[in-house]
């Protein structure tokens, strides 16, 4: 299976990289590394980047990033951040990549459990994974060919205390979780499902 990540230098991306190499051909991308380059906040980018890697089986997207602070200082140009890069960002993922991947192919998104369960400083990022996940779940029922989609939203992981202090009382979730939910949307048959690790 031809398999491509994207964010695959991250935290999660790393992992999930890990799990899913086995007997698969693994395509890393990032804005600044991998095997390709992709700037997810530019549709052209996006195109340039499907035409390069060719058709392939499942698309994984572990990257994007969205504004974080209070909401007494957040500005609309703060907010659009996160539209533009973690919400818009993925979704053009998709509507640009349903054209170049093969049929019963898969595409796995990002979201995250501020949708579901917030804290302060996070109302962009609630916005962001909520409609991510609302995304997955209407996309599902329109592509073509047999083609499955995703999210996967995770809680703080083990392997970012630096962002402990933001979500307290939540306990950290292992990698190896976090990992096997990227992988069970690749492999498994689900789709237009959220899949939730917390």
């Amino acid at each position: 299976m031809k398999i491509v990540i994207v964010g695959a230098s991250g935290t999660i991306g790393k992992k999930v990289t890990e799990a899913l190499r086995g007997e698969n051909e693994i395509i890393t991308a990032g804005s600044k590394s991998g095997d390709v380059q992709v700037d997810i906040t530019s549709s052209e980018s996006i195109e340039a980047f499907y035409k390069q890697i060719g058709s392939f089986d499942s698309l994984v997207s572990v990257t994007g990033s969205a504004h974080f602070g209070p909401l007494n200082t957040m500005t609309a140009k703060d907010f659009d951040s996160g539209l533009q890069n973690k919400l818009l960002g993925q979704v053009n993922l998709v509507l640009i990549g349903q054209h170049y991947i093969n049929p019963k192919g898969s595409f796995t998104l990002t979201s995250g459990i501020l949708a579901d369960d917030p804290i302060v400083l996070g109302a962009n990022l609630s916005a962001v994974n909520a409609a991510l996940n609302a995304f997955a779940m209407a996309a599902a029922i329109e592509l073509e060919n047999g083609i499955r989609i995703n999210t996967v939203s995770a809680g703080v992981v083990e392997d970012s205390p630096g962002y402990f202090p933001y979500f307290p009382g939540h306990i950290p979730i292992e990698m190896s979780k976090v990992a096997n939910a990227y992988y069970k949307s690749v492999f498994g048959a689900l789709t237009g499902q959220t899949i939730k690790v917390w």
